[in-house]
């Protein structure tokens, strides 16, 4: 019995050796290393290509002779290669490949108006922005995401929260203001929606159309660019619904202040000039320091999304709180959004409905002239005044508008309510293949309701009378929009492709249907503006505000047609014909064609044995865009209004005046675009970018002329008569410098150049001398203080001003004396003439923007830096101007330190404009800096989660004196620093958190 068990014990001793010897030789054969070449589609190697074992982090790359050596941790491993700008490939260990070339970029779809295209086959010049390459940061619109990021597209932000940014592409092109000059917003192809209405965390990328050639679909709205949001939406066929939140804590503490003198400074300088300082009661008080804080916002997005082979769904709810740095000041929004999507008629009928809303409350600060801002009066009242009085009430200097800014900060506030809601049904039909037919309608309302209140201690002047003054006003409107087009897409024999979109646009707005009015004589302060009724008294009719109802209607028929051969030799056309009410009876239609051609030359035959340029496409246009924003119902018609009262059979009635005149002949003004790109991309799209040069004229601007009153019922009259020019050169770099395993860099730079000119103002019906622009309001210059002036063959933003000329043996400033031609005549003087001694002193346009982002991963760290700049441009320092006025400290006002160091006591007439506040204008910012980790390895209930951190305007290099270098590039005076409303520039630390669940 012994031997026999030995036997099979050492048997199974035998067994076991020969398994281990398998297991041995498995994993040795497992783990055994293999190599291989990766070359190109021309047989040349490839350096820096991943090769990793799928599922595992084993990986390498290859050497400069497209060689990698890997050791496979797996039996039957396979290996992923990948390299930017080729196609991905999965091969076994040892195996050679050749990549062929991405067409990802080139096939990337890009919206564009009523349809998308094939980036292959754009005409047009066309910038995408995608999500992850918007601007990060405490926003609370959508324009301020753009900033730096598209040629030619000038963004200026301040720090108000409350505030919303200067947009301007491609040069300014028009005369008037506001609406004028923005671009045109399309949000999910509803055109004219209000940017307030989408949040930035539910955007999914923006389509920026520059030139003409791709805006004169949009007609008489485009002249300005047209800027198009997509959002977020259900994807089709998720496993399963997806949740995903994005939230964010961010404190801002202000960029710079100000170096005003302080209280010692003042005393001392009093005392060594022997003058008397006035409003000095003791105190040492920095008044900055006081109206100012950390301000501290929070910001929340949910989304919930998903879909089945027929249906998507998707909604999100975000709510933003945002806090000023001067103290009082803020907002909150809550935004949400909806939109379900489903198939029906056996999938041949796509239907869309969808609501959205808006609610928001802005708190605002006095930010008016005259010394009634909060933003000028914590830098002019003085530090020698206390904040408080012996009675516990606010301090109160003597002289005229002479306001203590904590004043200002709790007895003079305001607020508005916003709301917003729209309703959008679409509906999209699949007759035959490649013809589609497309319905559109959205609805939307909205109201703001403005709420004021002066209380019995505001130091005001004309206001600190009335014992309590409530102000309270609300206006609604509606809009609704309807548009249908078709589309046909056909491709003949693989290489003729022709795409034809034929529609029709109705709208109808309604705005001015409100009222308001103004009480005073309250008992007390309590409910401010909430109960009027308790006022005492009202002013009779001049107390009650309201609006003029007015409806604006707007007609459009549009088509296009493009032609593509072989995706080598692109032709497209558009037109589009307009009719709206705004303007003369026999002006009301116009029509905006296009027309642009692409060569795509690396499909050439001859480009077809290189392997350096991988996509080379030339593209010219021509086209014409209209600007009819900012048009109301009643701009071409005349107008009257309430003017006073007289006496009849003893009763009050109103009196009515002409108000506007009428012009039959008022029409929108056009802008024509002549663009020629070319795009471009290296090494396999590694590198790539756009080149663009455009010569864009704008005719038939708008201005308001003096007329006779022996021949019009009014002095002033709106008529088409200027024209402008803008030339310019935009070049866009997109690169992957480094991508290893697991280190990628990625660098975007976008530089841009503009040539601003008014070509014309006047005409031989229309004239008017002089068109002055841009009065910074300086203490002790009661007249003639403007810093600007448009002037034909100029460009907006001309200063035109004296010249200073230093200081003269008594030690007041002097200033060239120039003479009939504008020469100087070798002499100088203390008082110069306003309308001889005036020249052109520097101009405020840019001659090059900048923006430069860099974007760096490694594994599942990121990291990202955008730098923006603005270079060549001029400034007028208005705050410098101000207080640096004798004018500020005779009058018991504060003044800047340099006020107290470099100027004479005896420069009494130092503040005039002129070229010695005209400053470079030049900067370059770190505008952010992100650091980011994600997490990725779950149980399956969460996918990923990111924590990031940012820190905006990290630093500026500068020159300029003034409180920030980015100011208004926008409107007819762009570079003019207007103390009173010029609300700090933050900087801003920022914690977030992204999940998805």
């Amino acid at each position: 019995m012994e031997k026999p068990q030995k036997r099979m014990k050492t048997a199974a001793k035998g067994l076991l050796l020969t398994a281990c010897l398998s297991v041995c030789s498995t994993a040795a054969m497992a783990q055994s290393q293999k190599s291989g070449v990766i070359t190109d589609s021309n047989g040349e190697p490839l350096v820096g290509v991943t090769v990793m074992e799928q599922g595992t982090t084993n990986g390498t790359v290859t050497d400069v002779n497209g060689r990698y050596t890997i050791t496979t941790t797996k039996p039957g491993a396979k290996l992923k290669v990948s390299y930017v700008g080729y196609e991905d490939r999965i091969i076994t260990p040892g195996q050679n490949a050749v990549l062929k070339d991405d067409n990802k970029m080139l096939n990337e779809v890009v919206v564009v108006g009523y349809g998308t295209m094939r980036r292959k086959d754009v005409t047009s010049s066309i910038t995408t922005v995608n999500a992850e390459d918007l601007n990060k940061g405490v926003y609370s619109d959508a324009a301020s995401l753009l900033q730096g990021k598209v040629a030619g597209l000038v963004v200026t932000t301040s720090g108000d929260p409350n505030g919303t940014p200067s947009i301007t592409l491609r040069g300014a092109s028009s005369l008037r203001t506001g609406e004028a000059m923005q671009p045109y917003y399309v949000i999910d192809g509803i055109p004219g929606v209000d940017i307030s209405m989408v949040s930035p965390d539910d955007i999914e990328s923006i389509d920026v159309l520059r030139d003409a050639t791709a805006t004169a679909i949009y007609g008489s709205k485009a002249a300005n660019g047209v800027i198009i949001i997509n959002t977020k939406k259900g994807k089709k066929g998720a496993e399963r619904t997806s949740v995903s939140y994005n939230g964010y804590a961010a404190f801002d503490v202000v960029a710079k202040k100000l170096d005003m003198a302080s209280a010692d400074d003042l005393r001392g300088y009093a005392k060594a000039n022997g003058l008397t300082l006035g409003n000095d009661e003791g105190a040492n008080v920095d008044w900055q320091k006081e109206v100012l804080r950390t301000g501290v916002s929070h910001n929340h997005n949910v989304s919930i999304s998903g879909g089945g082979q027929k249906s998507t769904y998707m909604v999100s709810l975000n709510y933003q709180n945002r806090q000023g740095v001067v103290k009082e000041s803020g907002m909150n929004r809550l935004n949400v959004r909806s939109l379900m999507t489903t198939k029906v008629l056996k999938d041949h009928l796509d239907i869309s409905l969808g609501v959205n809303g808006m609610y928001g409350t802005a708190h605002g600060v006095p930010m008016w002239n005259e010394g009634a801002s909060v933003l000028d009066a914590m830098n002019y009242y003085s530090p020698c005044m206390p904040v408080r009085g012996e009675d516990g009430n606010w301090s109160k200097a003597s002289g005229s508008k002479n306001y203590n800014p904590m004043s200002l900060l709790h007895e003079d506030t305001f607020e508005t309510n916003w709301k917003r809601m729209q309703y959008i049904a679409k509906a999209s039909l699949k007759i035959i293949d490649g013809l589609t037919w497309n319905a559109n309608y959205s609805f939307t309302n909205n109201q703001h309701t403005y709420s004021a209140y002066d209380t019995h201690n505001t130091q005001i002047e004309g206001v600190s009378a009335y014992n309590g003054k409530a102000t309270r006003n609300t206006y609604m409107g509606h809009a609704h929009t309807f548009e249908t087009y078709g589309n046909y897409d056909v491709t003949i024999s693989k290489i003729h492709k022709l795409s034809v979109m034929a529609g029709y646009s109705w709208e109808e707005k309604e705005s001015g249907d409100g009222f308001g009015l103004w009480v005073h004589d309250f008992y007390d302060d309590y409910l401010k503006w909430n109960q009027l009724s308790y006022a005492s008294s009202i002013d009779g009719i001049p107390a009650v505000e309201s609006g003029t109802k007015a409806t604006v209607r707007n007609i459009s028929f549009y088509g296009r047609a493009a032609y593509s051969y072989n995706s080598r030799y692109m032709l497209q056309a558009t037109i589009r014909r307009d009719g709206s009410s705004v303007f003369g009876k026999d002006h009301q239609w116009g029509t905006f064609p296009s027309v642009s051609a692409a060569w795509n030359i690396t499909e050439e035959p001859f480009m077809k044995n290189q392997n350096v340029i991988s996509n080379l496409k030339l593209r010219m246009g021509y086209g014409v865009s209209g600007n009819a924003l900012g048009f109301g119902a009643y701009t071409a018609i005349a107008t009257y209004g309430a003017s006073g009262f007289f006496d009849y059979n003893g009763k009050n009635w109103r009196t009515l005046a002409a108000t506007k005149n009428a012009n039959p002949d008022l029409k929108w003004e056009s802008t024509g675009m002549f663009n020629i790109g070319i795009d471009y991309a290296l090494f396999g799209g590694r590198i790539n970018g756009t080149l663009e040069f455009y010569n864009k004229k704008t005719k038939d601007l708008i201005w308001s002329y003096p007329v006779s009153l022996t021949e019009y019922p009014f002095g002033n009259i709106d008529a088409n008569v200027g024209e402008i020019t803008n030339k310019g050169i935009e070049l866009t770099v997109n690169a992957t410098p480094v991508k290893t395993k697991d280190f990628t860099w990625q660098t975007t730079l976008n530089l841009a150049h503009n040539k601003n000119r008014v070509d014309k103002l006047t005409n031989d019906k229309y004239f008017t001398k002089e068109f002055n622009q841009g009065d910074p309001m300086v203490a002790g210059v009661s007249a003639n203080g403007y810093t600007q002036r448009i002037i034909e063959g100029e460009p907006l933003g001309t200063f035109y001003t004296f010249t200073f000329a230093g200081y003269n043996d008594k030690g007041i400033a002097t200033y060239y004396v120039l003479d009939e031609n504008g020469n100087r005549t070798g002499e100088k003087t203390t008082a110069p003439d306003n309308e001889r001694d005036r020249s052109i002193t520097g101009c405020a346009q840019p001659k090059l923007n900048l923006g430069w982002n860099n974007t760096l991963t490694y594994k599942n760290w990121s990291a990202s830096c955008f730098f923006t700049g603005v270079f060549g441009n001029k400034i007028y320092n208005g705050s410098r101007a101000q207080y640096t006025s004798p004018e500020m400290f005779t009058n018991g006002k504060n003044v800047l330190k340099e006020f107290i160091t470099d100027r004479p006591a005896t420069d009494i007439s130092g503040n005039i404009p002129s070229d010695r506040f005209i400053e470079n204008g030049s900067y370059l910012r770190l505008q952010s800096l992100t650091l980011g980790y994600t997490f990725t390895k779950f149980n399956g209930w969460l996918q990923n989660a990111q924590l990031y951190a940012t820190v905006n305007n990290v630093f500026t290099i500068t020159s300029y004196k003034g409180l920030d270098p980015e100011v208004d590039l926008g409107g007819i005076s762009p570079g003019v620093d207007y103390r009173w409303s010029n609300y700090p520039h933050t900087r801003t630390v920022m914690l977030g958190l992204k999940v998805n669940f």
